[in-house]
């Protein structure tokens, strides 16, 4: 699966076309109702971006820690994901197998940076997607009407806060 997975991310790379989209969505999402299958949608559609853009900057960014930062993403992103797919498929949810359109804007504007200039930015839209899903998963993790996507929103905030604190110590580190 994680060799699939890695696949499926390199792979759609060749196919892209604003980041403040996805963040308007999960700002929305934090504010308003979620379905269960909308939160699982958005959790899915979060892990293969963040495993998309990891990958990414192993060829764009210039700094060894800031790729040594998103090789955790792809490596933990990776991971929730088939831990998402299995609670889903026991739950009889749908889970997205690839990247959405709308999140497909999130990575068009990588596409066209390298060294310094793709680093800010990727550290940048890590500290501000993770809040963001931070959020979600924080009033998910009461809301959710199913209690293993209680569980699971649970379980995986610890990791999306290491990701967020993470991100934040390579920002000081400019």
């Amino acid at each position: 699966m994680n060799r699939f997975f890695s696949a499926f991310c390199c792979a759609a790379l060749l196919g892209s076309p604003l980041l403040a989209q996805h963040h308007h969505a999960a700002r929305a999402a934090a504010s308003a109702a979620m379905t269960d299958q909308q939160f699982i949608d958005m959790a899915a559609q979060t892990d293969m971006l963040e495993a998309h853009l990891g990958q990414m900057a192993a060829d764009h960014a210039s700094r060894q820690d800031v790729k040594d930062y998103a090789q955790m993403l792809v490596t933990d992103h990776t991971a929730d994901y088939q831990q998402l797919s299995a609670m889903a498929q026991k739950n009889n949810f749908n889970v997205p197998k690839g990247i959405d359109a709308e999140h497909w804007k999130m990575v068009a504007p990588f596409e066209k940076l390298h060294g310094a200039g793709f680093d800010t930015r990727y550290i940048r839209e890590m500290i501000d997607g993770h809040t963001k899903a931070i959020a979600v998963y924080t009033k998910e993790q009461t809301d959710a009407q199913n209690a293993d996507v209680k569980a699971y929103a649970s379980a995986a905030l610890p990791t999306l806060q290491k990701h967020l604190d993470g991100a934040k110590g390579l920002l000081k580190k400019k």
